[in-house]
C-alpha cells in the first residue's frame, strides 16, 4: 500500500483535476467559452506551424547528421558549423533575423535566378510571416535534430554494417535496411522531446504577429481586460498539448522497452 502512495502519479491527477475544471469552465461559463472561440483559430496556426517546422526540421536535420558521419571532411565540416552556430543562436533571436534580414535575402536571390528566366519580380511581402516564422524554426530546430539522429545512428553496431557491406548491400541499402530500422528506437524518444519543445516554442511566433494561440490571446486579453481568465485558458491549451503527448511518448517508450525486452 506504501508502495502504491509513493508511486501513485498524483501530479497527473491534479492536471486532470485542473483540465477537468477548464472543460467544465467553458460548458457553464460563457465568458471562458468565448475565449475559447477566439483562440480556436489560433489553434490551427499553431498545430500547423508545429507540425510544417518539425517535419521539415526533421528531413533538414537528418541529412545534416549524414553529412556530419560522412567521409568528406567538406561536409563533415559545413555540417558542423551550421549546427554548432544554430545551436548557439536563441530562437526569438532567429525569428527576428530570419523574418527581417534572412527572407529580404532570400527573395533577393529568387528574383536574381528568376527575373532573368522572365519571370515576374517577387516582393518581400509576398512572403508571409507566418512562413518566415517556420522557415526560422525549420533552420534553428534542424541543428538540434541532427544530433538526435546522429546518436541514433552512431548506436548501431558496426559489426552488422560491415557484414551488410560485405555481402554487398550499397550505402543507402544499408542504411535503409540497417540503420535507420535499428536507430530508429534510439531517436523516438528524443525525437518526441523536441516535438513538444516546439509546441511550446511555437508560441515565439506571436512576437511576428502570426495569429496563434498566444498572439488572439494577447489580442483578446488586451481588448477585454480580462487577462486573467484569457491566459488561464492559453496555458491550459498548451498544457493539454504537451502533457498529453508527453504521456503518449512515456506509453511509446514502455512499448518499445517491452518489445525489445521480449526480443
Amino acid at each position: 500500500m506504501f508502495h502504491i502512495w509513493r508511486t501513485f502519479p498524483w501530479w497527473l491527477l491534479v492536471a486532470c483535476a485542473v483540465t477537468g475544471w477548464f472543460m467544465v469552465a467553458i460548458v457553464t461559463d460563457e465568458m471562458y467559452a468565448q475565449i475559447l472561440a477566439t483562440l480556436a483559430k489560433g489553434i490551427r496556426i499553431t498545430i500547423f506551424v508545429t507540425v510544417v517546422s518539425f517535419t521539415l526540421a526533421s528531413l533538414l536535420g537528418l541529412l545534416l547528421a549524414v553529412c556530419v558521419l560522412s567521409n568528406s571532411v567538406i561536409l563533415r565540416q559545413t555540417a558542423r558549423f551550421y549546427i554548432e552556430i544554430m545551436r548557439g543562436i536563441p530562437i526569438l533571436v532567429l525569428l527576428f533575423y530570419i523574418a527581417f534580414v534572412g527572407a529580404p535575402a532570400l527573395v533577393g536571390l529568387i528574383n536574381a535566378i528568376t527575373t532573368p528566366l522572365g519571370f515576374e519580380e517577387m516582393q518581400t511581402r509576398d512572403l508571409s510571416l507566418m512562413w518566415r516564422a517556420i522557415l526560422a524554426l525549420t533552420l534553428g530546430y534542424a541543428s538540434f535534430i541532427a544530433e538526435v539522429f546522429r546518436a541514433g545512428i552512431q548506436s548501431v553496431d558496426q559489426g552488422q554494417l560491415e557484414a551488410a557491406r560485405a555481402l554487398g548491400l550499397t550505402p543507402w541499402q544499408r542504411f535503409r535496411l540497417i540503420t535507420l530500422p535499428q536507430a530508429i528506437r534510439t531517436i523516438l524518444p528524443p525525437l518526441g522531446n523536441d516535438f513538444i519543445a516546439l509546441i511550446k516554442d511555437s508560441s515565439l511566433v506571436s512576437v511576428l504577429g502570426v495569429a496563434d494561440i498566444t498572439q488572439l490571446g494577447k489580442i483578446y486579453a488586451s481588448g477585454s481586460f480580462r487577462y486573467f481568465e484569457t491566459y488561464n485558458v492559453v496555458a491550459i491549451i498548451y498544457l493539454i498539448m504537451t502533457v498529453g503527448l508527453s504521456l503518449a511518448l512515456r506509453g511509446l517508450e514502455r512499448r518499445m522497452r517491452a518489445d525489445r525486452d521480449r526480443k
